[in-house]
């Protein structure tokens, strides 16, 4: 119970006091991880002769840019950025567990704050498309009677994208504790491997890829 917690690490001392919980700064650590690997990954790169790291660079940047690419098309280009960060993001916090730090995405206010995010990019994404009217005839589509059940999945989505990331981080965890407790020598390293690593990536896959698809059919 004290792991699924989110402690409040310190307080700001204005404003009668301003807590600022475990997970935030666990982020604030990534974010500090990822500035310095960009620093370093993106220093004294070169047209010819490019040397193995930038190689291996350009190789994974490349990779993710032609996923999303695929999938939003010339006219959701500008969104990959984003889009590519928020899943450098979350696969690093569901396995920053194997350093004793505890994930972020733990804490359904991330979870919550990275699904209002996308929602707010994927409606974002429509105005810009179809401008402010084209956007509200959109919930009229394919007919009046769907007005409702379009204007409701503004909701839906997000709480979707929230509780997924959540549900599945919590579970995975839960999983782990009791398994270390039936079973605490040799099974828990492989499966551990498997939660914090490989169904880490996974999560982090899924999130951006719905993100991507709701951006699609925001902007179609």
């Amino acid at each position: 119970m004290e792991e699924l917690n989110c402690e409040t690490a310190f307080t700001i001392p204005v404003f009668g006091g301003i807590p600022v919980a475990e997970s935030v700064v666990v982020t604030w650590v990534i974010m500090a991880v990822l500035l310095v690997a960009a620093f370093f990954l993106g220093r004294n790169l070169r047209v010819e002769n490019a040397g193995k790291r930038q190689l291996a660079v350009e190789t994974v940047v490349g990779g993710l840019h032609n996923f999303f690419y695929d999938l939003l098309g010339e006219e959701g280009k500008c969104y990959i950025p984003y889009l590519m960060t928020v899943g450098v993001y979350i696969a690093i916090a569901n396995m920053i567990g194997l350093f004793g730090l505890k994930s972020p995405t733990k804490d359904v206010g991330v979870t919550g704050a990275l699904a209002l995010m996308s929602i707010v990019l994927i409606e974002y994404s429509g105005v810009h498309a179809k401008g402010m009217k084209g956007f509200l005839k959109s919930f009229a589509e394919p007919i009046p009677l769907m007005l409702p059940m379009n204007i409701l999945e503004i909701f839906i989505r997000p709480l979707s994208l929230c509780m997924r990331l959540f549900g599945n981080i919590l579970g995975a965890f839960v999983i782990m504790e009791l398994i270390k407790i039936v079973a605490p020598l040799l099974v828990p390293v492989p499966l551990s491997l498997y939660f914090d690593l490989f169904d880490g990536f996974i999560q982090a896959y899924v999130f951006v890829f719905l993100t991507s698809l709701f951006i699609k059919e925001s902007i179609e």
